[in-house]
């Protein structure tokens, strides 16, 4: 049966993809500037049976395989870019980029899609239809690569999106999957609140930026305790306070960051309606003036409920030997550009577990963050399994 020569082809490759992948982990490219990655991608694909499209959506490369024979079109989808971040790990394939650092995984995704993809192309004679393969750069930043992808036509005839995520904070052997909200929606805001300098000694003669932000920091936490549905989800964090000046000095100037993640367009509009009125309560208060930039980029991830139906129940099938448990997880905090493409098209995202073996791990984005490596056979074998059996007519 093709599932289980595909799964005895991608053992036999399990070093490579390790090799892979600790050779892009070496070499990290932050989110619009991952050239070599990019060719890297590209030369991958040099000789391969497939169409190989280059600089979709910036950096990113789509890769078509065609079996040559009439069915669906799904799209299988890995980032590639890392984080500004320095590594913190140890390792003997630590980044030789400073301050750069794969923190987050998208150089397993991408080391376990290109083997994949490579073993696809050698069995799609065995296949119907066509797999798209979407290698993503700029995950980490808005606008994202996932929407400047979809604009240069990277959907264009597919019908079925799907993606893989390797999780440090999920056991090892584990395949993990929800329908519907999967993964926050994300907004960003930045406010510089403007009142009047002067002397410290002289208080009175001056209108406080500081006072004014101190209090707009302890206000907006109210948004969540005191707006928000207790049984909808939302968070506000203030993660930049700049008032940093002269210690006898009155400032007239305090700007702030701020980060706001929801799991339903509703709650995430509430939350700048809420964060607006505060402003302006502020300017009523206090008596300054403020400056909003406000911004809505990645939309709550959305997983197809029948797809996602489909995915669980060909994974659970599958009898994959590496993979101890197929379970029903509970929605993720983060935010994902994937989520772009779940709006066009019915999509799932799930999700490889990868603590490392002895337990200890370091969330995604921490200067120590690493995977266990043998996640990767086991996502390769994942989402390999699901593009098997999607393109032999199960999935209607």
């Amino acid at each position: 049966m093709i599932k289980e020569e595909l799964f005895k082809r991608l053992t036999d490759k399990k070093d490579r993809i390790i090799s892979i992948r600790r050779h892009l982990h070496e070499y990290p490219e932050l989110s619009f500037h991952e050239t070599n990655t990019s060719k890297y991608i590209q030369d991958f694909y040099k000789d391969k049976d497939c169409t190989v499209e280059t600089y979709t959506g910036g950096n990113g490369v789509r890769v078509t395989i065609d079996s040559g024979k009439p069915g669906k079109t799904l799209a299988i989808r890995a980032d590639f870019d890392a984080l500004p971040i320095t590594e913190e790990t140890g390792l003997p394939f630590a980044s030789k980029n400073k301050g750069v650092m794969h923190a987050c995984g998208h150089d397993g995704h991408t080391a376990y899609m290109l083997i994949l993809a490579e073993t696809l192309i050698e069995m799609k004679d065995q296949l119907d239809g066509k797999i798209v393969v979407l290698h993503q750069p700029a995950e980490e930043v808005p606008p994202g690569g996932a929407l400047q992808m979809i604009k240069d036509g990277a959907l264009d005839g597919v019908d079925n999106v799907l993606g893989i995520h390797v999780m440090s904070t999920m056991d090892t052997g584990g395949v993990f999957y929800r329908e519907g909200a999967i993964q926050t929606g994300r907004s960003y805001f930045k406010v510089t609140i403007h009142g009047k300098g002067g002397h410290g000694s002289s208080p009175h003669m001056a209108n406080d930026a500081i006072v004014a932000a101190s209090y707009f920091v302890t206000a907006v936490q109210t948004v969540v305790s005191r707006r928000l549905n207790p049984f909808d989800v939302g968070t506000v964090t203030i993660g930049s306070f700049d008032g940093k000046g002269q210690f006898n000095v009155i400032k007239d100037s305090v700007s702030l960051e701020g980060d706001v993640r929801a799991m339903t367009e509703e709650t995430r509009t509430l939350i700048q309606t809420e964060i607006t009125r505060i402003l302006d309560g502020l300017q009523t208060m206090y008596g300054i003036t403020y400056d909003l930039n406000y911004q809505n980029d990645y939309p709550v991830l959305m997983n197809d409920e029948k797809l996602t139906a489909f995915v669980s129940e060909t994974l659970k099938e599958a009898n994959i030997n590496e993979v101890s448990e197929v379970t029903r997880c509970e929605p993720q905090p983060p935010s994902e550009d994937f989520a772009y493409y779940a709006e066009k098209l019915p999509s799932c995202f799930f999700y490889v577990g990868a603590k490392p073996a002895n337990g200890n791990f370091y969330p995604h984005h921490h200067p120590k963050f690493d995977i266990n490596e043998d996640c990767l056979l086991i996502a390769a074998k994942a989402m390999g399994a699901v593009v098997a059996e999607y393109l032999k007519g199960r999935a209607e």
